[in-house]
């Protein structure tokens, strides 16, 4: 135990040092912010037209594009971006604030505990197993549905339960965060990135499904060995956990639940996890029916925070009280959703956005068929730093790409596929991506940590999504 403690003296003195090597993320989207302003007197200003595509959404005139007269962003402008990234993130903010307010109602009432307390005794013996079983349920959820932002769902509720079987935070966050994106970025039947583009391309809607089956198979399984190599070494030896300080508390919490007598529901909790599941019932109806999204969602869980809240005994202060303290948690988080959206405010505002996508665009006209599909894929990674929405980036992009790809020898099929694979993956690297930095906030996660534990897994996303484009290219896969 003292060899122990002094470990752990040791790692604090060293964490101060640590961190000031790597600026708060704060600085880091700052920085961002003032390169994008910058920017806005180097590159020239520009814009497609506009038109209306599928369904009345606006989407751009391929050929349409052209040169106008420059606005870069002044000094009242830059001061603001930051507020106005805020109000335009608006519905990521409130969203990541309300996770964090109904959650912590619910662990409140006692729910989930009972939850993490049942799962963590069934799995207890094979622990690990957990891991394939989530990574899995949440990629498929994604690859049917599209709505990765169901990450920001899940984290809170299986945080307990991996502690409870001994790893961490950042091995919770992987399972829901890797799940959903491996499984919305490629899309098996996803309607928001595959199906989209690929009615923006003029394609059958859904076609070429089992290279797609064959992609996501082979992406998930390669997930769910990286995810379950770092949780083996964090079990092992929790100090070697990249968030064992951060985990401290969470540790106490939830370690020694299977040690203790299991965890009796009452009446009224049973009512409430009934109620529980009555909500999220209505959750996935709207979401997959109803094109529900996070306004309506968030008002769904401020719902749910208070029935089942008043249901299980809990009084209106103490409901109250409960939401304060999960908007505590996750307001560093929600403040980050508006710095990160203030990059896209300025290079929106100083018009030189649709200039960037042209020349990217233009970048790998003229090449040969195989050299040009990765170059596309390079090019949808590059955009999606400035559009982290997989359909907005579907609208811009496709109606330029798929004319593209006739010039060039590739298949319209496998420009599509280089979008998916070039937008999706990146949404949880990029702090520019909303909703993944809100999942951050919410798992206890730092930015800099999670890229020193992801990136390695990034790397091999992004060779085979290379190989896959290639393989595709020499198909002829149409």
């Amino acid at each position: 135990m003292n060899h122990l403690g002094k470990s752990n003296s040791k790692k604090e003195k060293q964490q101060p040092k640590n961190t000031s090597k790597m600026p708060h993320i704060y600085v880091i989207l700052f920085i961002f912010g003032v390169i994008a302003t910058i920017s806005t007197y180097l590159i020239p200003a520009g814009e497609f037209k506009r038109i209306k595509g599928p369904e009345g959404r606006e989407m751009v005139d391929a050929d349409s594009f052209h040169y106008i007269t420059s606005t870069p962003v002044g000094i009242v402008d830059f001061i603001s971006i930051i507020p106005k990234g805020l109000i335009e993130a608006g519905e990521i903010v409130f969203f990541t604030l309300i996770i964090g307010g109904m959650f912590m109602v619910l662990r409140r009432t006692g729910i989930i505990e009972i939850g993490v307390d049942k799962l963590a005794r069934r799995f207890l013996n094979h622990s690990i197993f957990i891991i394939p079983v989530l990574t899995a349920v949440f990629a498929t959820i994604a690859t049917l549905i599209g709505t990765a932002e169901l990450s920001l769902v899940y984290i809170p509720v299986i945080i307990p339960l991996i502690i409870a079987l001994g790893y961490d935070s950042i091995t919770a966050t992987a399972i829901a965060l890797c799940g959903t994106v491996v499984g919305f970025t490629v899309g098996v039947l996803n309607p928001i990135n595959t199906g989209l583009a690929q009615k923006l391309s003029g394609l059958p809607v859904f076609s070429g499904i089992s290279l797609r089956i064959i992609i996501f198979i082979v992406v998930l399984f390669v997930t769910i060995i990286f995810i379950m190599r770092y949780a083996k070494k964090v079990q092992s030896n929790p100090t070697l956990s990249s968030v064992y300080q951060e985990d401290t508390e969470k540790r106490q919490l939830y370690k020694n639940i299977t040690k203790q007598n299991p965890i009796i529901a009452t009446k009224r909790q049973k009512i409430g996890i009934a109620v529980v599941l009555l909500f999220f019932i209505i959750l996935v109806y709207g979401v997959t029916t109803q094109g529900w999204f996070m306004v309506e969602m968030s008002g769904l869980f401020i719902f749910m925070g208070i029935i089942v809240g008043l249901i299980t005994g809990l009084n209106t202060k103490e409901i109250c009280e409960a939401f304060n303290d999960g908007f505590k948690d996750v307001l560093m988080g929600a403040i980050i959703v508006g710095l990160a959206r203030s990059i896209v405010v300025v290079l929106e505002n100083g018009k030189i956005m649709d200039t960037i996508v042209h020349g990217l665009g233009s970048v790998i006209d003229g090449t040969t068929p195989t050299v040009a599909v990765v170059g596309m894929y390079a090019v949808q990674v590059a955009i999606n730093f400035i559009i982290s929405s997989g359909s907005g980036q579907a609208l811009v992009t496709m109606p330029i790409m798929a004319p593209l790809a006739d010039m060039l020898g590739v298949t319209r099929q496998t420009a599509v596929l280089a979008f998916q694979l070039g937008d999706g993956f990146t949404h949880i690297f990029y702090p520019t991506s909303g909703y993944f930095m809100a999942a951050l906030a919410i798992g206890g996660v730092s930015y800099t940590k999670w890229i020193r534990f992801f990136f390695p897994l990034f790397i091999i996303w992004a060779i085979i999504s290379i190989i896959s484009l290639v393989i595709a290219q020499l198909i002829g896969w149409s």
